[in-house]
């Protein structure tokens, strides 16, 4: 009974799926995964529905019973992590760097809980830190958006100015200098990650400053980008986290994709197999966690010589061949590698 009781307390809270839509608990011997969103919440078309994802995929592919708490604000986090935890989750995730200080809190007070962040590392031994090499995927972005400029002149634009981020700007300036050392990069920081409204603002002054390609790192403000990009004429944005292509088809160039679904689910799998994670997993191109949509609104636009090309790019980077930088200093010491 516990479990029914502390469910239908905390129902003003969270977002469920499956059978607990019926305030039901799990039934005996099911996978239990709990998960607290970052501030962009469930329906930010990017970060959040990919990791939520991943939770469906582990619903239908393993029979788990899931259950998602969803965080209006920073103070949310650590609340929502201890009543997943007061529940007895087999593995809570924390999506988002942003709780990586409150999951350390919660983690030390509950040793033999298990969870899982996303693009932070908790060094704390019942916790599985993931994180990703977007510089990877980023680099392929800015490669192809120097190929594909008309004014070579092109733009970033991040959520917040923090080193997660610089990731994937050192990435991008690195990848168009690749193709183009004259190229000229345009950054600009929305300072948040879910100002929906600055995102456009911000995009539409990029446009209007020259460049006619933007790639929008801005979590749920990437969506403000998305809704700028719609009404102009031959300039394009980059979409992010998620295959976001479908959004403005034909007006997105590509999406860098970042798997977290994936890595949820593995999380999930392994849990059930009963060897949990733990320690560090960073995931890059090479373990095809990272990584480009497939064109399927703009193949012919890009056409077949530039796609080639793209495609020898990834294959140097998987090789070792290229390793993209994911600093500012790395970018600014970075040399383009002749790719046959």
């Amino acid at each position: 009974m516990k479990w029914r009781a502390a469910i239908v307390a905390l129902a003003g809270m969270f977002v469920l799926a499956g059978c607990a839509m019926h305030h039901r608990g799990p039934q005996p011997g099911q996978l239990t995964l709990g998960m607290v969103t970052d501030v962009g919440g469930l329906g930010d078309q990017s970060f959040n529905d990919s990791a939520y994802r991943g939770l469906l995929a582990s619903q239908a592919q393993l029979g788990a019973y899931i259950q998602v708490l969803q965080s209006r604000s920073a103070p949310d986090y650590q609340p929502n992590l201890s009543a997943l935890s007061n529940l007895h989750f087999e593995m809570i995730y924390a999506i988002g760097f942003l709780m990586s200080g409150d999951l350390d809190e919660v983690a030390r007070a509950n040793p033999t809980q298990h969870y899982a962040i996303i693009d932070a590392v908790v060094p704390d031994p019942n916790v599985v830190s993931v994180t990703f090499k977007e510089e990877d995927g980023s680099f392929l972005a800015g490669a192809l958006a120097a190929m594909m400029s008309r004014t070579h002149h092109i733009a970033f634009l991040g959520g917040q100015d923090i080193p997660l981020l610089e990731k994937f700007e050192a990435g991008f300036v690195a990848g168009a200098r690749e193709i183009d050392p004259s190229t000229r990069v345009d950054v600009k920081y929305v300072g948040s990650f879910d100002d929906v409204a600055a995102g456009k603002e911000l995009t539409q002054l990029l446009f209007d400053g020259g460049a006619d390609i933007v790639y929008s790192a801005a979590g749920k403000a990437t969506l403000g980008s998305i809704d700028a990009v719609k009404t102009r004429t031959g300039d394009y944005v980059i979409g992010v986290d998620s295959d976001q292509d479908g959004k403005a088809p034909g007006k997105i160039l590509t999406s860098m994709v970042k798997k977290v679904d994936v890595a949820v689910f593995d999380v999930a799998k392994a849990i059930q197999e009963g060897h949990p994670l733990s320690g560090h997993l960073v995931l890059g191109l090479k373990q095809h966690a990272i990584g480009l949509t497939d064109f399927r609104y703009t193949r012919d636009q890009i056409g077949p010589s530039r796609l080639a090309r793209l495609a020898r790019i990834e294959q140097a980077i998987e090789d070792g061949r290229i390793s993209p930088p994911n600093t500012r200093p790395g970018e600014a010491a970075f040399r383009p590698v002749p790719v046959p």
